[in-house]
């Protein structure tokens, strides 16, 4: 092939590589702008959505779903956590459940909840599920980190029952059970959604998230991202709230009891 032959050959590929580099760096410029645009648009879309009426039992729905799991969770784990305290064969015997428990990936929890149970309640067994190791292992720590000298106090004086859970028992677990709640708020309503996503039962946030997805809506994605924040915020700052609110200690002033106070 003769010099002239592969100049000319030549010469359309080099045309067509700089088109390419251009196309390709409007394409960079363009996604970097509309990157910057997509929270802004998910805002607007969700004031756009918060007139709907399924806008609001959908997010009624999985908010109902979620904090039912994470609920129930709670309080099955100080049942377990307070029976595993008080009876050693029962620690014993739930040890290796809560550890199998706190190992295996949230996805097979789910894919199996799906097989037998289907997707109508599934982020309710998977917000159960997730939370109640850390529930568990927090009432444990904290019941055995109560003062020994003061549980042998009660016993000489025979201090009534209900008075060691509220004097000696609920100060030394508050602490804990906040510190556990922190984690397991959070993780309930990752999971909880991530299971509606993947189950896409009707009425769900994580459905919708699932159609936007599937129909490239960034928009819409950003939407409901806020809205499960919302939701997650609201509920932490709620039931912490009411959790550091306990009655518990000792009389003050005229017949009141002290509050628990934390941060």
């Amino acid at each position: 092939m003769s010099y002239e032959t592969s100049r000319f050959l030549s010469a359309p590929l080099r045309h067509y590589s700089v088109l390419a580099g251009h196309m390709a760096a409007c394409s960079c410029c363009r996604w970097q702008s509309d990157s910057v645009c997509w929270p802004r648009s998910g805002t607007g879309c969700l004031i756009h959505l918060l007139p709907s009426p399924d806008f609001w039992k959908t997010v009624i729905c999985s908010f109902a779903k979620i904090s039912l799991g994470f609920l129930l969770a709670f309080l099955s784990g100080i049942i377990l956590g307070t029976a595993a305290w008080r009876f050693s064969l029962i620690r014993d015997f739930l040890s290796p459940v809560i550890s199998l428990t706190k190992s295996v990936p949230v996805a097979s929890f789910v894919i199996l909840a799906l097989i037998w149970i289907g997707s109508k309640n599934l982020s309710v067994i998977i917000s159960f599920t997730v939370v109640l190791p850390m529930i568990y292992s927090g009432t444990v720590s904290g019941l055995s980190s109560t003062d020994l000298r003061l549980m042998e106090m009660a016993a000489v004086f025979r201090m009534p029952l209900l008075k060691q859970i509220r004097y000696l028992y609920i100060p030394a677990l508050i602490p804990y059970l906040v510190s556990s709640c922190r984690t397991a708020l959070g993780i309930s309503w990752k999971s909880g959604i991530a299971a509606e996503v993947i189950g896409t039962p009707a009425f769900s946030i994580g459905r919708q998230l699932y159609n936007a997805k599937i129909s490239l809506e960034t928009e819409r994605l950003f939407a409901w991202t806020i809205v499960i924040i919302l939701a997650s915020t609201i509920f932490e700052h709620i039931f912490l709230w009411l959790l550091r609110s306990v009655p518990c200690g000792a009389k003050t002033g005229k017949g009141g009891s002290s509050w628990i106070r934390l941060p």
